[in-house]
């Protein structure tokens, strides 16, 4: 019985993603040129979640930093947290991003409800900084979506379960990734 109950998990994802492919495919590519300007023009891009969608953040800077696929300088990218911090309220990431952020740079935020305030927060203070959000939502997007401006990139996966919009999510991050290496090195074939 629970062997089903596993398979149907990795059947759901599946369908999911090879769903998503379609309606996803232009929010990503404007993400990689959204990153693409930045990173061209010397800017960096701040990383932030919160809750589940926290450990996002250090993986794609890591990734973004240190190449995902293929040898390539590195790339200017930094994840927010609350960890450490004195005081965690719901400005905890906004600060951050008044602190290092800059006209130029992008803040990243993942969130599969877009109804956390601390990354409403941020948002704002990266608008005050002239800064491109590029959100990583699902669930339509929440309270975030609305804060959104037209220059703003939103990569909503259309799902309601957590760990189905993680899973694409997930994969998203690889083709930013993937997309931004692309456009630096040139065309790769994709292996399997």
């Amino acid at each position: 019985m629970l062997d089903l109950r596993i398979q149907q998990h990795f059947i759901d994802s599946a369908d999911l993603q090879y769903q998503a492919a379609e309606p996803l495919a232009k929010p990503v590519e404007a993400g990689v040129q959204a990153l693409m300007a930045c990173v061209t023009s010397g800017g960096k891009v701040l990383v932030a979640g919160w809750g589940g969608t926290a450990a996002s953040a250090p993986y794609f800077a890591s990734l973004f930093v240190g190449g995902f696929e293929r040898e390539r300088p590195e790339l200017a990218a930094l994840a927010l947290t609350a960890e450490g911090a004195a005081l965690v309220d719901e400005q905890v990431l906004a600060r951050q991003v008044r602190a290092l952020g800059h006209m130029g740079d992008v803040l990243m935020v993942l969130t599969c409800t877009g109804d956390e305030k601390v990354l409403q927060q941020a948002v704002h203070a990266a608008h005050e900084r002239d800064m491109t959000v590029m959100a990583l939502t699902g669930k339509g997007g929440g309270a975030l979506a609305k804060l959104l401006r037209e220059t703003d990139v939103h990569v909503c996966v259309p799902h309601e379960r957590a760990a189905r919009i993680r899973e694409v999510h997930q994969l998203v991050l690889h083709c930013l990734c993937d997309g931004v290496d692309a456009q630096l090195l040139g065309e790769q074939e994709l292996s399997e």
